[in-house]
């Protein structure tokens, strides 16, 4: 049911809508606007600060430019909620029925009026000009504009340095509007904000400028959430024949005063009461994080150079806590996880024993330097992944790829702990070897106690932890728990004793409790929370790939999914414990 019925956004379903408004009405639309980005996310979560920023230069883009025609892109594209009210999409957010609709990010599939799939941070200013150039190479009549709109810490990134070189190139129509809200994620760290805080200082006068030394034009508005100041400069850069810096100084949260106090815990919330902002879902007791961090204490205490290393998203590791108490050990490099990796891999290489903090899905943009320089280089890198597990997130932020994205690679142990006991040996070990780069896979599933069954993990030795015959089933990390109702429902449906194994390690493998469970077993089973393709399954199967075993492997497919629950997701591929018996069965049943 529409809540707001009498909201003047319900006369709008396309930007042409808004463009014969009063000034008057364009405000009253962004109150409206606001107020519904507060109720859907505090109904299912969502960013909420990036949106409510942005109100009034999204309605008067709308307003002044000619969408699709015109072309905006979003980096990130987590601040296109207004975006997507004024292009169609209205009803994902005046409607709570239609909240699950709409992704929060943009999506070609929802809209003529978006042109990516985008979650990750950096890409706008390249896609822009990639844009641009296609434009003046199949019409060199055209007159469209480009405009590409960056902030929240993504144009620290490294790709958004690469883009704004080419940019410089252009002799065209290019609009970059640098979103400059004072934050990212978390602070904003690095010299390039010294140099922004510097320009907003000086209203844009200072001849400390990196747009201009890049070669490119500047303008900067010092109330970006002035209406009509953006209209009219908007209109004043229209059809403009080069490339532009619009520098727009906004307010994060606008609009929601807990969000303007606390920004960084309204980047994105899950949900909340309006009211008081406080979570409707309270976390408390045990948790992994803490556990790493009270490891890292233990080892600062015995003297070990450690330190912890975050690209921007310490709240995902509660690392606020080693912060303060270890200020000179803690390092934040801003949304450049390639950066974090390389910084990682000079620190390790003089004697420090680094710690990064990454998640899954921000890990991929780091490929290069996992490859290059952490795992050629041999460097003794500690890192602790999150998110790797199969979700209900939007495609752009699935942590499935981690596995076979880094088992790929040599001189690369990545263990997968299966509770809090065993990942914090295997952590300590880590940190005292430094014979190999080391990723831990931080379970995502509820906390589970058990007994490490070893300390050095140089060689991975499995872990048998019930023997049986017939089936073997090898349970990696978050799928521990998995992996014993398997165990129970074959003993309970088909009579069948199977052994239960886990593995700790997606990388190293023991040959020898894999030659001799072909004594009395005739199918392997593999359960892991990841993609199958390149996976720990798809190792095991090549290992009794010239043999006579059977090898099942169930994880999942090679596909982006997209906001489907979880639940959903384990129907589809057959995560169920009912479903991997009957699996098993019809292979026992063919032998």
């Amino acid at each position: 049911m529409n809540l707001h019925p009498d909201y003047l956004l319900n006369e709008v379903n396309e930007p042409s809508d808004i463009k014969d408004m009063s000034l008057d009405e364009l405000k009253q639309l962004a109150t409206e606007m606001r107020q519904l980005v507060l109720e859907r996310d505090a109904k299912i979560g969502g960013h909420v600060g990036p949106n409510l920023g942005v109100m009034e230069l999204t309605i008067a883009f709308h307003y002044v430019f000619d969408s699709p025609h015109d072309k905006v892109i979003w980096d990130v594209s987590h601040q296109s909620y207004a975006h997507k009210m004024l292009t169609g999409r209205k009803l994902g957010f005046l409607d709570p029925d239609h909240y699950e609709d709409i992704t929060g990010f943009t999506s070609p599939e929802e809209s003529a009026h978006d042109f990516f799939e985008i979650g990750h941070t950096s890409t706008s200013i390249s896609l822009a000009v990639g844009m641009a150039q296609a434009r003046d190479l199949m019409n060199h009549q055209s007159h469209n504009n480009v405009m590409a709109v960056i902030g929240d810490g993504s144009l620290s990134g490294g790709l958004a340095f690469e883009g704004l070189n080419n940019a410089a190139k252009l002799n065209s129509n290019l609009i970059i509007l640098v979103n400059d809200n004072q934050m990212s994620i978390d602070e904003n760290q690095g010299g390039l904000y010294k140099g922004l805080k510097e320009l907003r200082d000086t209203n844009g006068e200072s001849p400390n400028n990196i747009f201009k030394f890049m070669g490119l034009d500047y303008k900067y508005v010092a109330d970006g959430n002035d209406l009509q100041t953006m209209i009219d400069t908007f209109k004043e850069i229209k059809d403009i024949d080069h490339p532009i810096v619009l520098h727009v100084n906004t307010l994060k949260g606008k609009g929601y005063e807990p969000a303007v106090e606390e920004k960084m815990k309204y980047h994105w919330r899950t949900p909340f009461e309006l009211k008081t902002g406080e979570d409707k879902v309270k976390v408390s007791g045990e948790s992994y994080s803490d556990a790493v961090l009270t490891e890292l204490d233990k080892q600062i205490a015995e003297d070990k150079p450690v330190v912890a290393i975050n690209a921007g998203i310490p709240g995902a590791f509660d690392l606020g806590k080693f912060k303060a108490k270890h200020p000179d050990r803690y390092y934040d490099v801003g949304i450049a996880e390639q950066d974090s990796i390389t910084t990682a891999v000079a620190m390790a290489q003089a004697g420090a024993r680094p710690v990064v903090f990454q998640n899954s899905t921000f890990l991929q943009r780091a490929y290069d330097q996992l490859i290059h320089d952490m795992a050629l280089n041999d460097a003794p890198v500690v890192m602790i992944v999150r998110g790797g597990a199969i979700s209900e997130s939007s495609a752009t932020h699935q942590g499935t790829f981690d596995i076979s994205m880094i088992s790929d690679l040599p001189n690369i142990e990545y263990l997968a702990p299966t509770n809090v006991e065993e990942m914090i040996s295997m952590l300590r070990w880590a940190i005292n070897q430094t014979d190999e780069p080391v990723v831990i896979r931080q379970p995502e599933k509820p906390l589970l106690h058990g007994k490490p069954t070893q300390s050095d993990y140089s060689t991975i030795k499995y872990d048998i932890a019930h023997r049986g015959s017939e089936v073997a089933i090898m349970a990696v990390g978050d799928f521990w728990k998995l992996g014993e109702k398997v165990r129970k429902e074959l003993q309970d449906k088909l009579n069948i004793d199977a052994t239960l194994i886990n593995p700790k390690s997606v990388t190293g493998i023991d040959s020898d409790v894999l030659h001799h469970l072909a004594e009395n077993h005739d199918v392997v089973v593999t359960l892991e929370d990841g993609v199958l393709s390149g996976g720990f399954g798809e190792t095991i199967a090549r290992y009794y790939g010239p043999k006579g075993m059977k090898v099942l492997n169930f994880g999942a497919p090679r596909e982006f999914a997209d906001n489907v629950p979880t639940e959903v997701l384990y129907e589809w591929y057959h995560l169920t414990p009912k479903q991997i018996v009957d699996d098993i069965e019809q292979v026992i049943h063919s032998l």
